[in-house]
């Protein structure tokens, strides 16, 4: 399942109902100090139980508890539902089936919080759930009732395996024809199997991993899922194992009953109304609990640690989560939260870590939402995902989704400022990364030091703007400002070939979105600018042989082989490039005549001010 909307009513500045949608891949809450975005994250970790933040009575909205409202609610909606669950035994059925989806589709859950305690009131799902009385009791009944109710719809015959609820459920519905169905909250206290909660308990299993990392304000002991990230690791291991978990539960289950019901039976033969009277069960499911960190030599954990060190271990969890090739083993989605990436960081720290997360934010079952007022970290943001929080004329928060008009006034507000050189550009060419400013900038001049070509780059006055992702606030500055000015411009991407299909899906959008409004896109055709380092080059510069292709991870291998961080390959190899290695790396052969992609591309770049 993964996560559509967050819903609050009465929950601290949220007065009335206010409905925040959350992007697939990665959701920027951004406005100003204290307009309510730490609000939404810490509503979620309300809402998914996480153990450093706890409701109380100091989150019902006062105007609302004065107007007699007595409580608060948080309701998330969920999409990409599974095809198919098992609620009742080893068979399978469907959320669609069991009447749980809400009149769009989705999944919502609600919770409710007293508004004098601040305590849990109840879990409700709202859903079309049949109206006729008897059916929309049906996932409430325990077996022995769904028989009685069976044998009054005349459906024994047609239950193929008597001893599985869900079966009798979708017989007697059967039965019933065409279903009316009505807006239902249904409580999961009540609605959901009277047997020890079952149903909601496998549902509930199936809704995201949620970890919020909030920025540095108190340190405790009991803040360890929030301060050390490798906790959550624990958490996604046991999601990834809850098949053999829950097997492995039963087994047990099974054989402890099976002492219990011998020992009854032969209880039986001595006091058979003593026997009677007694019923084996469970009072408590086993917990499975594993409490994991990182010590230094003096057994100081990293939630002990000052804030700098933890976040500094934090922004190293993210670019190894980022840095896999692929999500093993757990079907549940996984939320990061992260609330003011910027705390305690140094800039350049800062920008590692919003590039972690953007790349993270495009693996499958990855979801981030992150909230900041820097402009810097705002403009990073996918436009998509941008959330602008900012007040009414009640001073009442609202969200406003992102439109030409938000996005100036997001912009306007933060202070997010197009990248410097647009004021002397005559055309502009929107990269990802500082490295590929360097790469265009070397590859124009030293082409045309040696006669490949009429003019470099500069000479032309075509700036290469470094925008962070295609897809962020500064990109729609950078471009708006190109448009009002009237200055031409086109974007250069890697092309990720070879890397994983959602970066290459990726790349494929921004293609479409730029072609899409007329302007030109260009892409490498090897995976990345590292695909064309020469290796003779390196090895003569480094004494060192390196081999690899076009489509592998260049830069990490090169970067390995020679002792340099893999994003420093570019800055320091490249501008060792002659123009022969250029063009001999960049040839590929096409139609029987062997083309240069390098040179070709920047003959395609000068054009703009042709």
């Amino acid at each position: 399942m993964r996560l559509k909307t967050v819903k609050l009513t009465h929950f601290r500045g949220y007065r009335s109902t206010t409905i925040i949608p959350i992007d697939l891949a990665m959701t920027g809450i951004v406005g100003r100090n204290d307009y309510g975005k730490s609000t939404v994250l810490e509503a979620l970790a309300i809402f998914f139980d996480s153990a450093d933040i706890k409701p109380d009575k100091s989150d019902m909205n006062c105007f609302s508890l004065t107007e007699g409202h007595d409580k608060f609610e948080i309701t998330c909606e969920f999409d990409d539902l599974p095809e198919n669950l098992v609620l009742d035994e080893n068979v399978q059925t469907s959320l669609s089936q069991e009447f749980l989806l809400n009149v769009e589709g989705g999944f919502e859950v609600v919770k409710t919080f007293k508004a004098s305690t601040g305590k849990h009131d109840g879990t409700a799902i709202r859903c079309q759930h049949p109206a006729d009385k008897a059916l929309a009791s049906l996932l409430s009944l325990k077996i022995a009732d769904l028989k009685k109710l069976g044998e009054q719809f005349g459906v024994t015959d047609q239950v193929a395996d008597q001893r599985v609820a869900s079966q009798w459920r979708q017989a007697i519905r059967s039965a019933a024809g065409d279903v009316s169905c009505q807006e239902t909250l249904l409580d999961v206290g009540k609605g959901l199997s009277t047997e020890a909660k079952s149903i909601w308990e496998k549902i509930e299993m199936l809704l995201p991993t949620f970890a919020l990392f909030k920025a540095d304000r108190e340190s405790s002991d009991g803040d360890a899922e929030a301060k050390n990230p490798l906790q959550l690791a624990v958490k996604e291991a046991q999601a990834a194992l809850q098949a053999q978990i829950s097997e492995l539960e039963r087994q047990i289950e099974s054989s402890v009953l099976d002492v219990a019901e011998r020992t009854l039976d032969k209880l039986r033969e001595m006091a058979p109304e003593l026997a009677n009277e007694l019923t084996p069960r469970f009072k408590d499911k086993p917990k499975w609990t594993f409490n994991f960190t990182l010590e230094g030599e003096n057994g100081i954990p990293i939630n002990k640690r000052g804030s700098g060190v933890r976040r500094l271990i934090l922004l190293n969890f993210f670019r190894a989560e980022a840095e896999k090739n692929a999500v093993v083993g757990s079907p549940r989605n996984v939320i990061y939260a992260i609330e003011e990436p910027e705390t305690s960081q140094h800039p350049n720290y800062q920008m590692m870590l919003m590039k972690a997360l953007l790349e993270l934010s495009i693996q499958t079952n990855r979801q981030i939402i992150v909230t900041t007022h820097v402009p810097a970290l705002a403009g990073l943001i996918p436009i998509e995902g941008i959330r602008y929080v900012t007040r009414d004329e009640n001073g009442i928060p609202i969200v406003k989704m992102p439109s030409p008009q938000v996005l100036k006034e997001a912009a306007e507000s933060l202070g997010v400022l197009p990248e410097t050189g647009m004021e002397r550009a005559k055309g502009v060419v929107l990269v990802e990364g500082k490295s590929d400013v360097l790469f265009l900038r070397h590859v124009s001049n030293i082409l045309k030091a040696g006669g490949h070509l009429q003019a470099s780059l500069e000479d032309a006055g075509i700036v290469p703007i470094l925008i962070g992702g295609c897809g962020s606030v500064k990109h729609w500055v950078t471009l708006n400002l190109a448009d009002d000015l009237g200055l031409p411009w086109c974007v250069f991407l890697d092309s990720d070939l070879g890397g994983s299909p959602e970066q290459v899906a990726a790349i494929l959008k921004r293609k479409q979105e730029v072609e899409g409004q007329g302007r030109a896109f260009y892409s490498t055709r090897k995976r990345e600018i590292e695909n064309y380092l020469c290796p003779d080059m390196i090895n003569m510069q480094t004494g060192i042989q390196v081999a690899f292709t076009d489509t592998c991870d260049a830069k990490k291998i090169i970067g390995k082989a020679v002792g340099i961080k893999a994003d420093d390959v570019i800055d320091k190899l490249w501008p060792l490039m002659t123009a022969e290695q250029i063009l001999n790396r960049s040839t590929y052969r096409e139609n029987n005549i062997d083309r240069a992609e390098l040179k070709e591309l920047l003959g395609n770049l000068l054009k703009l001010v042709a």
